[in-house]
Formats: structure tokens, sequence, C-alpha cells
């Protein structure tokens, strides 16, 4: 949700199984409902180095669909009087529900293989993804789990708040460890401000969200 503007461990071996006999993306104790996660945004443009911190809350998920849903606080906004919450659903990419290719939001495969590509995880799989989109990608033992996470709707401000919600999240998570890195896109806002979140007591949020109801 960023000001809008005008401006390693090696990975396991990628088996390339036949993508209509491929079970869904195995469960991860560390991406579940109720997992909270902490960490920081990086919104800092040509003008000013800035960063916000950000909490990060996984409502629902359905792996054989490929879908989650979650929202997302932003602590420290500085034209913001009060710490802005929005809602986001998530696409997995499994290879059967979502590929790596997004199709929509404004996003070209160009821009999906500039954003993939910055995750050093990423890189065993790029040449099938520039073949297919990455169709006959076996990623179900794979340690990383892609995603994209679209921003929905503002919780607890309104649309004038001086923030957008018009891009969206490439986001890598970390089956080990659960950590999360991401690039947030959109083309009138300053490119790669990059999202990097850890697990909070392991699904028992160390932080609280203020009480909002979600519509």
């Amino acid at each position: 949700m960023p000001v809008r503007v005008v401006e390693n461990n090696a990975p396991a071996q990628v088996s390339g199984n036949d993508p209509g006999n491929r079970s869904p993306l195995p469960p991860s104790s560390l991406l579940a409902a109720g997992q909270a996660f902490s960490g920081t945004q990086n919104v800092s443009n040509q003008q000013k180095e800035e960063a916000w911190r950000v909490n990060v809350q996984i409502q629902g998920i359905d792996l054989e669909h490929g879908y989650l849903c979650g929202t997302m606080e932003a602590l420290n906004v500085p034209m913001a009087d009060t710490p802005v919450i929005t809602f986001w659903e998530g696409e997995i990419v499994d290879g059967k529900n979502y590929t790596f290719y997004t199709g929509k939001w404004e996003a070209t495969r160009e821009d999906d293989m500039r954003h993939w590509s910055k995750f050093p995880s990423f890189a065993p799989l790029q040449g099938q993804v520039e073949s297919d989109g990455g169709r006959q990608l076996d990623l179900s033992n794979y340690p990383y789990i892609f995603m994209r996470w679209k921003e929905q709707y503002f919780v607890n401000v309104g649309t004038d708040c001086g923030l957008t919600i018009a891009g969206f999240y490439y986001v890598c998570f970390s089956c080990s460890d659960g950590s999360i890195s991401g690039f947030y896109y959109d083309p009138n806002s300053s490119p790669f401000q990059k999202l990097e979140l850890k697990t909070v007591n392991e699904g028992r949020s160390g932080f609280s969200f203020s009480s909002y109801e979600l519509q």
C-alpha cells in the first residue's frame, strides 16, 4: 500500500511431472490461518528513504484452489493518523490454479519475469517459466512457495488516505523458516518496493490489530 507517485541456501531439485496428476502444495505449519508476520516495507523513492513497519496476518487458506487471504497493517504511515489496515487476497503459484504469469493488473510477462527473478529461489525455475509459465513444474516439494497478494480494500480508512492499493505484491515464502519477501508492482508507484517479514510466535500473534470487522 505505497504512496502513489509518478515517477541461501540452494533450493531443492525441481521435477517436471505431469501437471494433470499434481497434488496441492504441501501444507506448511508456518503458512496457515491465524499465522502472523511482522517486518518492513521499503517505500523509498528518488526524493527520500523511507520504510514502514508492517504486520500481516493470514485469515484463510485453501491450498486445493491456490487461494489465501489476510490483512496487512502499516504502522508508521506519515500521512495517516492511525495504522492503515487493508484486506488482501492471494494466488498461490502451483501450476494448476495459477502460474507465474499474472495476466492482469497491468502486469506483462516481462514485468513478471523482472520481479520473480529478484528472488534467488526462483533461479532454478526460470528457464521452464520462460517456456510455459511453469505449468510443467512440480512445485509440491519445493522449499519455497510463490504467491501474488492483491489488496482489495481499506479496512479502517477511506480511499482518500493518500495511499494506493492499485498494485499487487510478488511474494516468496520460505517453508523452512516462514520468512516472506516480496516486491510491490504498480506502474504508478516507485518500483520494486521490498516487503520483508518474519513469523511472529509461530501462529500466536505477538502484536494485535485494532478491532475492525471485515465486510
